[in-house]
């Protein structure tokens, strides 16, 4: 079962998002600007900045998640995240004997699959410690595991990272186990910056219109639903 948990984030990202924004207009300087700035003026602004777009200003705040049960599947395409910062359990120093793995639902709902799916994972782990029983490192023992088997990574996004991680993985047409760690990690970031993230999600939840043309989930009023909840 995946586990996300933000484990931290930019002090009061939003406040630091409305100074850097207003700083652009402003004779005076960052931190008495952040001083200066009611709350209503730092909610009005975010709510401005987040409607138009202008998104350079999310650069400056950052959330670091640490992640666990999880597949390498998984951890392959979240690093294609590229503007983030990772760091992974490393299966050249951490010993993957016995190790757990992650099972796709549809293999545990087709009959005699996961029966099958079991077999081979066991069978991958008596090889691997024989290889590593051989003398063989581990380093180079890890190219018979299974990209099924679990990991542990920690990654820090910016906030425009993250709104654009949000659009895509979010969406019904990512693979399901990113989408449900996408799912997790938008429901944190929106109870500590409900104003930066009020429209974090699938790319119809901030548009209002689905942008996979004929590839479409055709759920869209569904994911408005939820936008609004």
């Amino acid at each position: 079962m995946i586990k996300v948990k933000l484990i931290q984030y930019t002090k009061d990202p939003e406040r630091v998002v409305a100074m850097a924004a207003r700083l652009c207009y402003s004779p005076i300087g960052a931190e008495e600007l952040a001083e200066k700035m009611s709350d209503a003026q730092v909610e009005k602004l975010v709510d401005k900045i987040v409607s138009l777009g202008h998104a350079s200003t999310l650069e400056h705040v950052s959330f670091t998640f640490a992640i666990e049960g999880v597949s390498r599947v998984l951890t392959h395409q979240l690093v294609r995240h590229r503007i983030a910062s990772y760091s992974q359990q490393s299966q050249r120093y951490v010993s993957e004997h016995d190790f757990e793995y992650i099972v796709p639902p549809t293999v545990s709902s087709t009959p005699g699959a996961q029966a099958k799916f079991d077999a081979l994972m066991e069978q991958i782990r008596v090889v691997y410690d024989e290889l590593v029983g051989l003398g063989v490192h581990k380093e180079d023992a890890r190219y018979v595991l299974a990209n099924a088997a679990e990991t542990k990574i920690v990654a820090t996004f910016n906030a425009r990272s993250l709104q654009n991680f949000f659009a895509l993985r979010c969406c019904n047409r990512a693979h399901w186990e990113i989408r449900e760690l996408a799912d997790k990690m938008v429901k944190q970031v929106k109870h500590v910056a409900p104003l930066l993230f009020k429209n974090a999600g699938a790319s119809c939840v901030a548009t209002g219109h689905c942008p996979e043309g004929s590839m479409t989930c055709g759920k869209l009023a569904e994911m408005l639903k939820l936008r609004d909840l």
